[in-house]
This record gives C-alpha cells, structure tokens and sequence, in this order.
C-alpha cells in the first residue's frame, strides 16, 4: 500500500463496518513504554539472553548513527515482553517516511525528518504492517501513541543558493527549490508559502526566533493565524487524522510545541480530538514535548488554557505535557546528588497549578530519561554508572508518585550509554552483529522489579488516583520535618478514600538509614500496623508521638531500598 499522494484523495468517513477501538481507562492510568522503532527490534526470529544482570545494548557508534533495522513487525513479535513489564501504552518514535540524510556518516533512522506524512518509512515496513501492530496492542489492552511533527517538515526544500541561512531579525528569505520533484506528501505542502523561511535557529530562548527559525536543517512551517498559516494547519491536521482512521491510533505525542505557538496547537488538538469522537473513540491522548518550567507548561495543557492570542480565548489545548521539571530535579535525589528540596519545591508548584487547573494540572507525562536530552552535549542513560537499586527506585518512583509515568526503552535492562552524541543513547536491544541473539531479556532484575512495581501500580487504585503529600521524618523520634539534605530517608503518601499507601526510598548508596517517617493520624491508630507490599516482608507497628498527636511508623532500610506499605 503505497498510500495517498494528496488529502484531496482521502475519504475521511469512518471505514465501513469497522469498529474503533475503546479502552475504560483514564490516560492518568497509563504506564507509558517509549520505544525508538528501529532500536527495539527487527523482524529476526532471536533468542533473549538469560541473565539477572543488566544488558550493555548493541551497536558502535557508526553503527548507531545509521540504521539498524527495527521493524513494526518486530515490535508485533515481542508486545509480551512490554506487557509483562506492566505497560500499558505504547509510545512509537516518528513513523512516516524520512528523507535519506545528505551524507554517508549518518542515517534519519529517528524519524524526525518527515517528507511524507502519507506513508510509513518503508525501512519500518508497510502501512499494514503499522495498523497490524495496533491491532496486537489493542488485543492486549495497550494503548498506542505516534510521535507526531507539525511543527516542521524535514529538509525537502533549500534556500537560494543552497546554502545555510540563519535567523536574523526575523527577516524572511527566498525560497530556493524542492530537493525532490514528488516530495513533500502530501502535494498541499509543495507550496513555499506554507514555510516561514527564516533561517536556523541561533538563540534557543528568544522569541519569536524559537518558533520562526528552522531546526537546524530541517523547514519550520508557517503555523501563523493567517491564510497560508491556517491552510497548512489544515493540511497537517488532516494527515494526522487519516492515520487514526487507517491505523485506529489512540494518542500523539506533539514534539517541540513550544516552537509551533498555542493558538496552533490548541487548533491541532481541537480538531483531532473532534474527528476522535467522529470514529467513535474516547479520551484520545494528546500529550506534547514543551522543554520549560511550570509557567510555560500552563500556557498549553487543559480544557481552558488561560491565554489570549489575536483577541480570542484559546480553548481546548493539550491533555498534557512531558514532566521536563521533574525530569531535571528527581534523578539527583534518587542517586543521592541534590537536595530533596528541589524536588518537594517542584510539587508544591504543581499543586498551585492544580489550585487553578483542576486535576489536569498535576497529571504530566513522568520521565527519568529520554532519546535526546535536550541541552546536553555529553548525553548519559539515566543508568549509566548508576547501581541496579537506583534504577529501580528511580522507575518504581514514577510508578507510586503523581503522574503518567513513562520509561525509555532499555531502562529495564538498565542500558548504561554515555558520550557525545545522541546514537550513544540510542542503543539496540538486538545484536546488530549476530542475527541470533536480542536483549529483551525478562529474567533481568531491573525488569522483574519494575514489573513487580508496576503490578502493584494497576493493583492499588491510591497509586494511580490518590493525593500525594511528602512526608516528614524523624531520627531523634520527637523532632520532625522535611529531608533537607541527603543522604535521607525520601518518603511520601498516596491517600485515597481512608486508604494510606506509604512509599519510602534510602537515598544513601552506602549506609542503612532507620528512621520515623510521619503517617496520617486520622486514618491509623496506634497500635495498628502497616503491611510491606514491595522491597521487605512483614509490617510495622504504628508509634504514637510521646508529647505529640501524631502517628509514625519506623522504617529500617538497607542502602538504596524502595519500599511500599499499606
């Protein structure tokens, strides 16, 4: 299937007589697996190691700079092991066809580098091979999500000359040529107009040069609130809407939203969300990449985003964006290497948001690690030159706290890629050099123990819908407050309807920690007990304060053990 060469060609009624797929589940309730799809696997039939240690990946970095040969089908193969691991969701890279790169150094195997909205990379496999894959999932329960770019195209056409331009005061510059006679698809966005022709970005900060200039070599589309600008948004819209009716898709992650402006996303995902509802789908995910702080996530997540553009209220925006504050304050606690301020201070402003948003301001997309590390020139996987007890408390922390959480791929083999470059992170979980042999190896520790969190993660609803408070901890046993440095006994609640769900981490990598740690006075009574649910067997029994009416129980954890308690 070749697919369609215009939107014009696409009928966008619902395909007859199929029936789309439903899930009761709220999006909240996910527990995100984000795979590269030509990492994962390819279509080989392999044998996984069999080990309990962790797995090194595969690939040199010339090898990873290019394809590997990861496949839908490979991904088809292999949904057991995902879903024994406790995910729920899949979240694919970029799947459209990508431009060949310019050089032999270096392949567009992320996908990210789109000339066809219409078809998948054939490198990945067909169309059908796509829509079989969803079809697996569904059978399975799990969601799937495509990583969508409507922010730009890649290097289809150039500029006079056909050499870099670069952005300067917002100046526009002539358009030089398509790179190919039948490229991009669809034939809509052969129009130079639909561009902003800018040149690349030099300043990452500055506004409107960050949503005007060009991603590198890649073409920055023309998302303004005028004629060409709302005729490409249309166009855009459409291509991501026929492959919900083709391939029965569920959500999209939105990359780079901060650079395409809220009035355009908030169209986007207006539109989408209505043709959704069209074809008989519910709660169609809509999650975006917006690297910054807590004010500009506000701008672009929730039904009634507090922001006027051009005299209009802009309305029905994101469900939600990736945690990036977390994302930068939560791996320092959990190895020991920040203070755990940050982190209770990251909460307190979700909970200002919540005040004003409702629950749609607490429930971000929750990561420890990702495929580019935005910012950073030497690129290190979360579990590079980290213990297995660090990786497991940092996964088990995102299951057990607020949010949607999400592991990058190989995080439960506790992938170590670490150097300049961003294929260093990208590593194979098959052999590139020996076609029997692949890492999707479920006798891991890291995986059985996330799997194991994550079980209780769909067991105990407190986990996934509770209120969330961090607790204070004592080590005198009358003085009580928030850890203030580290190392430390790092602990907090999930409350939900008279039930407490405690979840405790010793930060030390070398020492055993034995302290009070606060629980709800009016939910337990002295005496009582709390039951180990994760990390040690038995219970403890609930102190009351000796001048104080407050309740603690005492935990006694060994050097990076993570633990849940009810």
């Amino acid at each position: 299937m070749s697919g369609p060469n215009s939107i014009a060609e696409i009928d966008f009624s619902p395909i007859p007589g199929k029936k789309y797929w439903n899930c009761d589940r709220e999006w909240r309730e996910e527990f995100i697996y984000f795979m590269m799809i030509d990492r994962f696997h390819d279509d080989r039939n392999r044998t996984p190691v069999q080990t309990r240690e962790r797995s090194l990946g595969s690939g040199t970095q010339a090898q990873l700079k290019k394809f590997c040969g990861g496949t839908f089908k490979g991904i088809e193969k292999h949904l057991d092991y995902i879903k024994n691991l406790g995910c729920t969701a899949l979240w694919l890279s970029p799947v459209f066809e990508n431009n060949d790169a310019p050089d032999r150094t270096s392949d567009k195997y992320h996908g990210y580098s789109i000339q066809n909205y219409l078809n998948v990379d054939p490198r990945f496999g067909t169309q059908q091979d796509l829509i079989d894959l969803v079809d697996a999932a569904h059978h399975l329960g799990m969601r799937v999500f495509l990583d969508v770019v409507a922010n730009h195209s890649g290097d289809n056409w150039f500029y006079l000359g056909d050499v870099p331009y670069y952005y300067d005061n917002d100046k526009t510059y002539p358009f030089g040529g398509w790179r190919k006679p039948d490229r991009p698809i669809p034939s809509e966005l052969r129009n130079p107009a639909y561009y902003n022709r800018r040149g690349e970005i030099r300043n990452w900060d500055a506004y409107p040069e960050t949503q005007n200039g060009d991603f590198f070599s890649l073409k920055g589309f023309n998302n303004d609130d005028d004629y060409d600008g709302l005729k490409l948004q249309d166009v855009l819209i459409k291509a991501h809407c026929y492959w919900m009716r083709e391939a029965d898709i569920d959500g999209f992650r939105m990359d780079a939203v901060k650079h395409m402006g809220e009035v355009a996303i908030a169209r986007f995902c207006s539109e989408v969300r209505e043709y959704a509802y069209r074809l008989g789908k519910r709660q169609f995910l809509l999650f975006g990449e917006l690297v910054g702080g807590d004010d500009a996530i506000n701008r672009y997540i929730g039904p009634n985003t507090p922001i006027d553009r051009t005299s209009k209220t802009v309305y029905f925006g994101l469900n939600s964006v990736l945690d990036f504050p977390l994302y930068w304050t939560l791996p320092g606690a959990i190895k020991g290497l920040s203070s755990p301020v940050d982190l209770i201070n990251r909460y307190e402003a979700q909970r200002q948001r919540a005040l004003s948003r409702g629950e749609l301001g607490r429930y971000l997309v929750t990561f420890v690690d990702n495929h580019d590390q935005i910012g950073q020139d030497f690129k290190r996987r979360f579990a590079a030159d980290t213990p297995d007890e660090q990786v497991i408390a940092a996964i088990g922390y995102l299951l057990c706290a607020l949010g949607t959480p999400c592991i990058y791929y190989g995080t439960e083999q506790g992938l170590s890629g670490k150097g300049n470059g961003d294929e260093f992170i990208r590593e194979a979980l098959f052999d590139v050099d020996n076609p029997d042999v692949n890492y999707l190896n479920q006798n891991c520790k890291i995986y059985q123990e996330i799997a194991a969190i994550a079980k209780l993660y769909q067991q105990v609803e407190a986990l996934r819908f509770g209120r969330m408070y961090f607790r204070e901890i004592s080590g005198d046993g009358r003085d009580f407050g928030l850890p203030q440095g580290q190392p430390c006994t790092l602990a907090f609640s999930r409350i939900l309807a008279n039930q407490e769900v405690l979840i405790a981490y010793n930060t030390s990598a070398t020492e055993k920690r034995k302290d009070l740690v606060l629980i709800d006075g009016g939910l337990h009574q002295a005496g009582d007990s709390l039951k180990f649910l994760y990390g040690k067997e038995g219970s403890v029994a609930i102190q009351k304060h000796p001048d104080l009416p407050i309740l603690s129980v005492q935990l006694e954890l060994d050097p990076m053990q993570f633990v849940i308690l009810t």
